[in-house]
């Protein structure tokens, strides 16, 4: 006879606690000290529940399980970024990365075992998507770079984005319930203007994003504003495409009031020339924006080369002489692949 599968704790809400134990006879507020034990201390184990009596802690430990992360394997660049090689309670493996600054500490997390979309300048893509993760997989990974945080920069975690494994709106609802989850009074407190999330463009999500007026910030890992140049780098673009997503966009700003960031590499023959440009100024025009110029960070084969100083002061010039604000960004944690694109699950 196989042995019964217990369920995950984390899965069960507040009231449902409260009903499990009402119908022991227990007093309904033990459920709310076991969800404080599960959310707002990171517990791991039922034996950390230090306020329940041993034989309601042996009756949870009966009846369920907590399928925790466990930190596999940290390291550290020499920029001070560290990354988490994060294993989960069925054996697979995704990283986040902690990024510190002089003066802020942001979580990058994952979001899906693997990717859903196909990016031809991503290492992650190259990995088939295994499974969504769960909100508690999630809102995990942020507690560990929060600890990790006040453990070696004497400071909380004070932003979280969205840019790790995975297309967070192709993980939606989960996503949602780790973001509530990490913004509540029930669990981290913090504020959802500290954090962003980071999509390729899934137009029907940034929609449905905008009709829930949340209040976390939104990035569009954007590349190109020309139709064919951004599907020979992103095919997905063929279906989802810049037309659409441009829509969705605008709706979104209409809805929320949120000014857009579009995060942009640019490579060389790819979309270096004037008239690359010339279609993001346009692009930009459509909602208020700014463009974060990310530094590409190679993956194995080399396909790809960042273009030269020329090309991005180009860039840069063009859209400041349209009013678009810009900022050249320089990657972090190149020396241990823990900058953008280059999350792969090599440790």
């Amino acid at each position: 006879m196989e042995p019964v599968q217990k369920k995950d704790i984390r899965a069960l809400s507040r009231e449902d606690l409260r009903s499990f134990f009402l119908t022991r006879g227990d007093q309904a507020y033990r459920g709310d000290q076991v969800y404080e034990w599960l959310w707002k201390k990171g517990a791991h184990s039922f034996a950390d529940m230090t306020n329940l009596s041993k034989d309601t802690r042996t009756v949870l430990e009966e009846e369920y399980v907590i399928n925790h992360i466990e930190v596999d394997r940290m390291q550290r660049s020499q920029d001070g970024t560290i990354k988490n090689a994060v294993r989960l309670h069925d054996g697979l493996v995704v990283e986040s990365v902690l990024i510190p600054t002089s003066k802020r500490t942001t979580a990058c997390v994952s979001s899906q075992v693997g990717c859903s979309l196909d990016c031809k300048f991503c290492a992650t893509a190259r990995l088939k998507r295994m499974r969504n993760l769960n909100p508690d997989e999630i809102y995990d990974q942020v507690v560990a770079i929060d600890r990790q945080s006040r453990l070696y920069y004497n400071r909380p975690l004070s932003n979280i984005v969205f840019m790790g494994m995975g297309e967070p709106l192709m993980n939606y609802n989960n996503l949602l319930k780790a973001i509530h989850k990490i913004t509540g009074d029930e669990g981290l407190g913090m504020s959802p203007r500290r954090i962003t999330v980071s999509t390729s463009g899934v137009p029907k999500m940034i929609r449905k994003l905008a009709d829930e007026e949340v209040k976390f910030k939104l990035a569009v890992s954007l590349h190109s504003a020309v139709q064919e140049t951004r599907t020979s780098i992103m095919p997905f673009n063929a279906s989802l495409t810049l037309s659409d997503l441009r829509e969705s966009l605008v709706y979104w700003y209409q809805k929320t009031r949120s000014k857009i960031t579009y995060e942009y590499v640019v490579w060389e023959g790819v979309n270096d020339k004037r008239e690359d440009v010339d279609a993001l100024v346009e692009f930009c025009r459509f909602a208020p924006s700014k463009v974060n110029l990310i530094e590409y960070n190679p993956i194995d084969d080399g396909d790809f080369k960042q273009a030269g100083d020329q090309a991005i002061a180009m860039y840069v010039e063009t859209l400041e002489a349209h009013g678009i604000t810009v900022t050249v960004r320089r990657s972090r944690g190149k020396d241990i692949d823990a900058a953008c694109g280059q999350l792969a699950n090599k440790s």
